[in-house]
């Protein structure tokens, strides 16, 4: 399916060859330095700005532009970087030969110029692209040298056998290519060096922005006389790609030391989970925050849902599915209206762990110091800035508190408290609803 309108046969292409990022496999030389989401986030900015150069390089030369992905799906390129380019997958075999296959693909369907470049040149501007392409009116061949010994962009103005019987990976790319195309009685033309981003050293040399590179995640945990289950719920948590910071609200029962034990950061805060969220938010080094209840499990490979939920351009807020630790059949009557209604009215709670752009928390507020119903009102809050996404991914939590009251009572009481949120009701009198009838 394509993205765009098939492209005029007067129209010259500008190729763009990239990855949808996925924790794990991008940039998997820079996973030992910063981690699985961290490399993927690398890729995704890069991507982003480089495709938003091609963007406007388009607009100034009437060119089209198609992106060849590897990973994902035509229709996952899509919700990440909007409607601007036709998307395709690569398609099989080596570098050259999918490079070949793109360009065929150009000249089969009439574009009379082509030009070919990758998503991890920092360097890589509008106005280069512009040079590239009027650099064809006079040349057969255009070619970027990176400072690696291969080359970052090519051009062609019609089809070349360019690509076989050359060292893909070596230092020897660029001039292989260059002895070819003389070979072939070709003219050619090369634009300025710039280098591409494979080893930590590009990185610090070209990006001084991820020189001390902090975590992809910051989870944080609200808790209060949560001894039994903190341990547990920060040790699932804590990986290469994320923060654990325990935020204690006073408790009594050695939470704070379990939290410590199990390599939380900790912070004390007045009791009330409003501000114990914000202080842990405000405290956060990284730029996607997740809350996370001290009694809640998150599923082993969470920051690959995360980050794959965030990717999308129109996701504001995510969470995760929602299962208690127990097979009861009332409890799996409750999870099915809890995901019915967060899959379809887009209103998670906090208890199926949150999570959200940094920048966008502190944009609307963080939480509100409210007695009752804070994941709500945030919840509410940040509609207006884009989709709430579900995760396929479970959360399990504890299902303490509805095996303590009964999972009908339980449920009703929440449902009430919900309507009288809806409605307007005073949040002090909800409060007190909540704190009487939840007794045992």
């Amino acid at each position: 399916m394509r993205s765009r309108p098939r492209p005029g046969p007067d129209q010259d292409r500008f190729i763009l060859f990239g990855r949808y990022p996925v924790p794990g496999l991008a940039k998997t030389r820079l996973i030992p330095f910063l981690g699985p989401a961290g490399a993927a986030e690398l890729q995704r900015r890069m991507t982003d700005k480089v495709f938003r150069e091609a963007r406007v390089a388009v607009g100034r030369t009437g060119a089209v532009l198609e992106f060849f992905f590897e990973g994902g799906s035509a229709d996952a390129m899509r919700r990440w970087l909007g409607s601007g380019a036709a998307y395709h997958p690569q398609g099989p075999g080596d570098l050259g030969l999918r490079m070949e296959a793109a360009f065929r693909r150009a000249f089969q369907e009439g574009s009379p110029r082509a030009v070919l470049f990758g998503t991890d040149i920092p360097g890589l501007s509008a106005t280069v692209l512009d040079c590239a392409m009027d650099r064809l009116r006079n040349r057969d061949v255009v070619l970027g040298p990176s400072t690696d010994g291969g080359y970052w962009l090519m051009g062609l103005k019609k089809p070349a056998p360019l690509f076989s019987g050359i060292g893909w990976g070596s230092n020897q790319v660029l001039g292989q290519t260059l002895e070819r195309a003389k070979e072939m009685g070709l003219s050619t033309a090369l634009l300025d060096p710039l280098t591409d981003v494979d080893t930590m050293e590009d990185v610090q040399n070209l990006l001084p922005e991820w020189r001390n590179p902090e975590p992809y995640l910051s989870v944080i945990v609200p808790a209060l006389n949560e001894v039994k289950h903190i341990e547990k719920t920060v040790r699932r948590a804590l990986c290469r790609d994320a923060e654990v910071t325990v935020v204690d609200g006073g408790s009594l029962d050695g939470t704070r030391d379990a939290a410590l034990r199990a390599g939380a950061k900790l912070l004390e805060s007045p009791k009330g989970r409003s501000a114990q969220q914000n202080l842990g938010a405000g405290a956060a080094k990284a730029g996607v925050l997740l809350f996370l209840h001290g009694d809640t499990l998150l599923p082993p490979d969470y920051v690959r849902h995360v980050f794959e939920a965030l990717l999308a351009r129109t996701t504001a807020l995510g969470a995760f599915r929602f299962k208690m630790d127990t097979e009861k059949p009332a409890a799996r009557i409750v999870q099915s209206l809890v995901n019915f209604r967060s899959r379809y009215l887009g209103m998670p709670y906090g208890d199926q762990a949150l999570f959200i752009r940094k920048s966008l928390f502190e944009k609307v507020g963080g939480f509100p110091q409210t007695p009752i119903g804070e994941d709500y009102f945030l919840v509410r809050r940040v509609r207006k800035y884009g989709r709430t996404v579900l995760c396929r991914a479970a959360v399990e939590t504890s299902a303490r508190r509805w095996q303590n009251m009964g999972f009908l009572r339980t449920t009703l009481i929440n449902q009430v408290i919900l309507a009288g949120l809806a409605w307007g009701i005073s949040l002090p009198t909800l409060a007190s609803i909540y704190q009487r009838r939840m007794k045992p």
